[in-house]
């Protein structure tokens, strides 16, 4: 996500907060920056200063050393003690000397490595790519979250990178397991062809590439469905396009619920700035005088008032007598063909 368009941190904190004190529980618990941390990979003693907007951005490779480590300190296994490297290399296919230079700091992962160390330690799969702020929204936006839900197959479609067909599938809980190579195409086309230029063309791969200071030749096989692209040219696709840290990498599982969950977010958030219908007609009529002196009505005036007002209503065309359908018998709102069926008259 672009730094314009991410929501300013500290209304989150306040939001989630108050969404913590509402449910019941103790807003310093549900955003402790031990807890923060654990969620998105910020060392906790950063989390206040990334909130504030104060913390300074770690270039990406002690970014993704850093929270390997964090994962690995963390996530450990049943015995309490950290996850050997040979361990989280054997779950995809890799040896462990291959983290060896992740785990030093002194190299960054291939992007396939990447993806499966995030597997393995079932976090999401911006986790090790997301810069600081990126990941603290991604903990506040999960801290308190609930469950969401959306229809709008084109508009997930757009948010996900994936085709509505596979958003249909993986709703009905049947996604389809692309290959790593071929869902990053996919999704790099998608970001190519859904994210235009003013005048309406693709950014060329040339443009895309020097955004992060590499060649465009460097993404021509990516886009040719040829090889992946390192994690530095993933992290720097995703920033030109403003879009989540692990859009490439998620899984269309995990894709489709960051998506919902952001629309979750969208919603709650207009429905909380949304004017209720009764305060739009406070606003829009003085019937303050009108509501004082009802209050000193009988039960048997303000039956009264409220019979004139529908004839009011209905002269206006405003609305039919509201109980002239609760005074129907109920015989007469059964259609003739069921009448019959039940021995009525035909």
């Amino acid at each position: 996500m672009s730094a314009a368009a991410r929501p300013d941190l500290a209304s989150a904190w306040a939001r989630v907060a108050a969404l913590a004190e509402r449910s019941g529980r103790d807003p310093a618990e549900v955003l402790s920056p031990e807890r923060l941390g654990r969620l998105c990979g910020v060392e906790p003693a950063l989390v206040p200063g990334v909130v504030a907007g104060t913390a300074p951005e770690v270039p990406l490779c002690r970014r993704v050393h850093r929270r390997f480590l964090r994962l690995r300190a963390t996530r450990r296994d049943k015995h309490g003690r950290e996850w050997s490297l040979a361990a989280i290399a054997e779950d995809f296919q890799a040896p462990g000397a291959s983290l060896g230079p992740l785990n030093a700091g002194t190299g960054m992962p291939r992007l396939g490595h990447a993806a499966g160390v995030q597997r393995f330690f079932g976090v999401y799969s911006g986790f090790l790519l997301a810069d600081s702020q990126c990941a603290v929204e991604h903990a506040l936006a999960h801290a308190g979250a609930g469950a969401g839900a959306a229809d709008d197959l084109e508009h997930l479609s757009y948010l996900t990178g994936m085709p509505p067909h596979d958003i249909r599938l993986t709703l009905d809980g049947l996604p389809p397991r692309l290959p790593l190579k071929e869902q990053v195409r996919q999704r790099f086309e998608h970001l190519r062809r859904t994210r235009l230029r003013a005048d309406g063309q693709a950014h060329s791969l040339a443009a895309i590439a020097h955004s992060f200071d590499a060649s465009g030749q460097s993404l021509t096989r990516l886009a040719r469905g040829e090889g992946l692209p390192n994690l530095a040219a993933a992290a720097g696709i995703q920033r030109f396009y403003g879009v989540d840290g692990g859009f490439l990498l998620a899984d269309d599982t995990e894709a489709l619920a960051t998506a919902l969950s952001g629309i979750e977010h969208e919603l709650e958030t207009a429905g909380r700035n949304a004017e209720s219908p009764m305060l739009a007609v406070l606003r829009a009529h003085d019937v303050r005088s009108i509501v004082t002196r009802a209050g000193r009505l009988s039960p048997a005036g303000w039956k009264s008032l409220a019979d004139h007002l529908d004839d009011l209503l209905a002269r206006e065309g405003r609305l039919g007598r509201p109980g002239a359908e609760r005074e129907r018998p109920l015989h007469a709102t059964v259609p003739d063909d069921r009448k019959a069926a039940e021995g009525g008259a035909p």
